[in-house]
């Protein structure tokens, strides 16, 4: 009896077994057909093609793509070059024919449109054909050259192939390009900031200092160390983005000099959560806030309080710089825009002076982060000014 239960046990487990392994099969034919597999196969070369060309198109991106391009329109051999017709990087056999490829390149690159090499210009080689495409930008023009070698008669399948590749990869080196453009864009910007802050501040800094020299020498010299660390900080190259902990350090400087200045007619209170020290913020986006909250909370007055916020909100940070100022008119704000404010239209009287730099950390905030994350601007006549940023806490790509 133990035997025969045993040999039914065995039967039955096998039998498991063997269900289970024909669903496995099954289900892997459904999930895993030769189509799906194709398309897999195309995207993931796709994606190892597309890695180097958002660097831009050079000797080493061109070498590191184009076994990838090769394999994606199945040719012979596959050649990319420059605008000049130099010859970036070779993939495959024939490479006898990179004499002939640049030659064509050029001609290519001249016309803006696909050259066809066939077998009787190439000195009677196996190679039925190079088909030299053009890698052409809408309003940039050329950008570089795709070959192709095959040794196939080359039909409008392989043509359209050949296409739609070097539709592709221009997509890929457009999209470097535009990386490049928006990163000298912030730098330009960033540089604007710097001229924008640095005329006034150091020259009322440095006649502070020099107030000092003969009354307080340790405090002149202090203050000339505190001077010293703002400009090198604010004139740094390293980065287009910094840790609010260093920003605010940096603020402390500025405020250091501005007290200073303004003695007991500067009030500033501070109120920052540890947890958003670490948060990641454009270079130089909250010294313009606090510098204007000083100027326009001092202005007129004789006693002015600039408030300063960083909390936590969850996913994001939230920083605020606030004045008890003369403030201004909300309808600038409405029918203007942050430019308007910073030209000074509109103002009632010249001592209300422009904001500067509001616009620049605008647009720098948004570019960075998407169009959730710009200042928002509180004011009225008579109740000051506050103006706030969101800033995540975390952005992929984004880091000090």
């Amino acid at each position: 009896m133990p035997g025969t239960v045993l040999t039914v046990l065995v039967v039955v487990a096998v039998l498991v077994v063997v269900g289970i392994a024909a669903v496995w099969l099954r289900t892997r034919r459904v999930l895993t057909t030769p189509a799906e597999r194709a398309v897999h196969d195309a995207l993931h070369t796709a994606s190892l093609a597309a890695r180097p060309l958002r660097r831009g198109l050079d000797a080493t991106s061109a070498a590191e793509a184009a076994p990838h391009l090769r394999h994606l329109t199945g040719a012979d051999a596959l050649a990319i070059a420059d605008v000049d017709g130099a010859v970036l990087a070779w993939n495959g056999p024939h490479e006898d024919l990179a004499a002939r490829f640049a030659e064509a390149a050029v001609r290519a690159v001249e016309g803006e449109r696909r050259m066809l090499v066939g077998q009787g210009e190439l000195g009677g080689a196996p190679v039925r054909a190079l088909i030299v495409q053009p890698l052409l930008i809408e309003d940039s023009g050329v950008v570089g050259v795709l070959g192709v070698v095959t040794t196939a008669e080359p039909g409008p399948g392989m043509l359209g192939a050949i296409s739609e590749v070097a539709r592709y990869a221009c997509s890929q080196i457009e999209l470097a390009e535009l990386d490049a453009s928006r990163a000298r864009l912030d730098r330009a910007e960033v540089r604007a900031l710097r001229a924008q802050i640095s005329p006034h501040f150091i020259y009322n800094a440095l006649n502070t200092v020099a107030s000092f020299v003969r009354t307080d020498p340790d405090r002149a010299r202090e203050l000339i160390l505190e001077f010293a660390d703002f400009t090198r900080y604010s004139f740094r190259s390293a980065g287009e983005y910094t840790l609010l902990a260093d920003e605010l350090r940096n603020i402390d400087r500025y405020l250091t000099l501005e007290r200073a200045r303004f003695g007991n007619a500067l009030e500033v209170r501070l109120q920052v959560a540890p947890e958003v020290l670490n948060v990641v913020l454009p270079f130089l986006a909250l010294q313009p806030l606090v510098e204007n909250a000083v100027r326009h909370g001092i202005s007129g007055q004789s006693h002015g309080t600039v408030t300063i916020v960083a909390s936590d909100e969850g996913t994001d940070c939230l920083i605020s710089v606030e004045d008890d100022g003369a403030g201004m008119d909300p309808e600038l704000l409405r029918s203007g825009s942050l430019d308007a404010i910073e030209s000074g239209a509109g103002r009632p009287s010249a001592k209300e002076s422009a904001h500067v730099g509001l616009a620049n950390v605008d647009d720098r905030l948004r570019a960075a982060f998407g169009n959730d994350y710009g200042l928002v601007v509180e004011t009225a006549p008579g109740l000051g000014t506050k103006v706030s940023m969101r800033v995540p806490k975390f952005r992929a790509g984004i880091r000090a």
